[in-house]
Formats: structure tokens, sequence, C-alpha cells
């Protein structure tokens, strides 16, 4: 079976283990998937993420576990010739949310996020892409190429129920959901240039496309953040030899989440061109979405990319991990206390699953006289593009509505903190508060500014 990511790190799994459960075809994917022990950690409610749509449908044909199982079924050829066009392969995988948390709270570390991007280039290969998954995926490309155009037609959706049922009706995506709209201008438009020198040295900011485009406001505040703290900071930019110099870079999540993996690997393999002289000076890499940077230490691995992925994921810093990792080299931010002084903090599902909640709670815990509590919840269901999805809206309210939602409705005057931008949208849509990113808290607070 050709693989379209590369499962080589599993290539000794099972190795002497009569009892490893391999499935007969898929080589080293096929080990990967044969890592579940059955102990059914996945099928349980309580503290935690995993497993979203297990907990919200009680079903355990929804569980890590039984996806397993059906994929194991699958390359012991129980599926037929043909098993990932099978529609038993498809109803196995149809809520997986992708959060990862199985990687992280499952005592086998099943990865079923790569698992699925996996099944869903096999399944593109057999069947063709979707059209709706091809749109999403493109979004950093069409943001470039017809920002306007898709301004114009999200407001038009905005302003139209008739439109928002059409393009429903045509594309899938629930006209209940409203969609962010880019704004007036990206990052790059407003981005300075760095000073010449700093105390602390030079960082690189990954602006990834959500906050490029959506909400460049992010990427000023970590700026300032960083800046204040002692960086220069440069914003990571296109190799010169670039096919596209103007076009931003990006990680390649959309894509892979879609399972266009070739397209995910161009943009990866664009990223890597661009940082590599950093890279070789040493220079740390901080970026802002959880999913967008820890693709830089995770999936680039699978993607074949060659020996130049480790360095990068060993300088490659969430914001809050950077600060806190300095912070023991005496970095020190001229916090002021804010107004109101306390916040309820949601955790991105990848932030959960590598372990990055800790710098997190450090961070906060540098503003003076500052309260703040985890939400104890799962996934908060927007997943990327899954809670755009008509078929998939209400059971992405649903994994909302179990912890989330009901947390910030009780929040009072509480600042609601997130740094996902789907976790901010979902809690937005369905609460009508408005989240923020940790760095602008920080920068709140840096000014004395009220949030």
């Amino acid at each position: 079976m050709k693989t379209h990511l590369d499962w080589s790190a599993y290539d000794t799994y099972g190795a002497g283990d009569a009892y490893a459960g391999i499935p007969a075809t898929g080589g080293n994917y096929a080990k990967a998937v044969a890592v579940c022990m059955n102990n059914r950690q996945c099928q349980r409610d309580g503290k935690g993420v995993m497993c979203p749509s297990y907990r919200v449908t009680g079903d355990p044909a929804h569980s890590t576990q039984a996806r397993v199982a059906a994929f194991k079924a699958a390359l012991n050829g129980e599926l037929g010739d043909d098993p990932f066009a099978h529609p038993a392969l498809a109803e196995a995988m149809e809520l997986c949310v992708s959060c990862k948390a199985c990687k992280k709270e499952c005592p086998s570390a099943v990865d079923m996020t790569l698992i699925k991007t996996e099944y869903l280039a096999q399944r593109n290969e057999r069947l063709g892409a979707p059209l709706r998954s091809r749109l999403l995926a493109g979004l950093p490309a069409w943001l470039h190429r017809r920002r306007r155009a898709l301004a114009t037609a999200l407001r038009w959706r905005a302003r139209s129920p008739l439109l928002a049922r059409l393009a429903e009706k045509l594309l899938g995506i629930a006209a209940r959901r409203p969609l962010p709209a880019p704004a007036p201008q990206p990052f790059a438009a407003i981005a300075p240039e760095p000073a010449a020198e700093a105390p602390r040295g030079t960082v690189i900011l990954f602006v990834d496309t959500f906050s490029h485009h959506f909400e460049p406001e992010v990427a000023e505040d970590a700026r300032a953040v960083l800046e204040a703290a002692g960086y220069r900071v440069r914003v990571a930019r296109p190799a010169p030899d670039d096919a596209e110099p103007e076009r931003p870079l990006c990680c390649g999540r959309t894509y892979l989440s879609a399972g266009l993996v070739e397209q995910a690997r161009h943009e990866a393999r664009r990223t890597l061109a661009a940082l590599a002289p950093a890279l070789a000076e040493g220079v740390p890499v901080v970026g802002l979405e959880p999913s967008c940077l820890l693709a830089l230490r995770d999936e680039f691995y699978c993607l074949g990319l060659g020996p130049d992925v480790a360095p990068l994921a060993k300088q490659a810093w969430l914001f809050e991990e950077f600060l806190l990792h300095e912070y023991n080299k005496g970095l020190r931010l001229p916090l002021k206390p804010i107004t109101p002084g306390r916040a309820l903090v949601h955790g991105h599902c990848h932030q959960k699953a590598f372990g990055a909640m800790k710098s997190v709670r450090k961070v906060l815990g540098w503003i003076p006289g500052f309260e703040f509590e985890l939400i104890e919840s799962s996934c908060c269901g927007m997943a990327g593009a899954f809670g755009l999805e008509a078929e998939h809206y209400d059971i992405s309210m649903q994994m909302a509505e179990q912890a989330l939602l009901p947390a910030v409705r009780a929040a009072g005057d509480a600042v609601i903190v997130a740094d996902g931008f789907s976790c901010r949208h979902q809690i937005e849509d369905g609460s009508g508060r408005k989240p923020i990113h940790v760095a602008t808290l920080l920068h709140l607070s840096m000014t004395g500014t009220q949030p």
C-alpha cells in the first residue's frame, strides 16, 4: 500500500510481539493503527479532552477504539478491495474532530488525527476531494488572491439569510453559522520593520493565516509584547527565491485537515525554506495559533521533508512557551494590574495535547493581582472547519454546551481567554462574549488598558 504520509516512525512497532494485532496490509500505517490496546480510555467522561464525539453521543461507535477497529477491518480486507472508499470507514470517521487528545491521553498514544489525514488522502485519491473540502482547505490561497471578493461574498452572506441557505445547499456550509470576515488590512500591510538590534536578541514571529488575515491585532500585540521584553522581532516571510514571494507563509494545517497532503507538503517546504537561515543561526520561531505552530513540531515530521524538520521542531515555540522559557533566563515584562482582574481560560485541544497549558498558567500569573481559572472542558466543537459543516453544526454546538459555553455564560465580567482562532469563534457564536488571545491580554496589562 502506497501511503501519502511518512509512517516510518512506527517501523519497529510490534516487533516480536505476537499479540500486537497488526493488520495484514498497510505496512507502517497499519502499525500506527495497531498501537490501540483496547483499554477504552476514549470512552469516558470527566477530565481531559478525549473523546469529544463519544462524550456527546455516548455511543462507543464514535470513539477512538471503534475507529481503530474500523481501520483494522479495512486493512485486513474485511471491507473489500477498496476499503478507503467504503461507507463503513466514512461512518466511523464522521465525527472525529482531529483534537489529538488520543495522542496525549490514550495510554498507547493513538494518533487518530494523523491516521485520519492518511485516510482522507486515500479517500480523495479514489473519489476526489469534495468541493467544500477544497474550498475550505484552500483558504490561505483564497485570502491572498481573492481577498476582496471573499470579503464581499461573506458580507453578502451575513446580510442575506437567503444567500446563507443557498450556500448551505450548494456547499454544505451551515447557514446558522456566522462566518468571520477578513480584517480591513492584513498583518503584512501594517507590520513595521524591526529595530536594528535589541538587548535580548532576535526572534522570528510566525504569523499564521488566521492571525494574518482575520485578527492581525493579535500578531501586533504579540510583536509589542516581545519587543517590550527586549527582542528584535522579525516576521517570517517567504524565501527570496519563493515562487510566490508576496503570499504569506502557511503551515499547511487546512490542507492536512482535508487530506490534501501534497498541498500541505508544498506549504511546509515553503516554510522550511523561509526559516532555514534563522534555524541555522539558532533564532527562535514563535507562533500564536496552537494548531499551526504545533504542526511545525509534529506533522512536519510525517511529510517526508528531510533532516531540516528536527531543528525547526526544537526552535518552534508557542508564544507563552517562549515567554516562560525566557523568563527563566531573566525576561521580565512591565505588567500592570488590569480591571476586571480575573479571567476564564479555554485551552485549545492541541495546546492540551502537547502539554502547553502549563506555560499559559505561568504567564498569566505574572499579571499583578490577576486571578484566573482554566475551564475544564473537552473540544470547543468548532475544530477548524468541523463546526462550519452543515451536517455537523448541531453536534458542534452540543460539544460546546457540555461545559465550555455554560462556564462562559456564568463568568460575569471575567475576561475570556482562548488562544485558538476557531475556539474564539465558537465561544463568540455561542455566548456573545468575545474572547482574547493571551498576547492581547498581556499587551493590555502592559499598557494599563481595560479589556
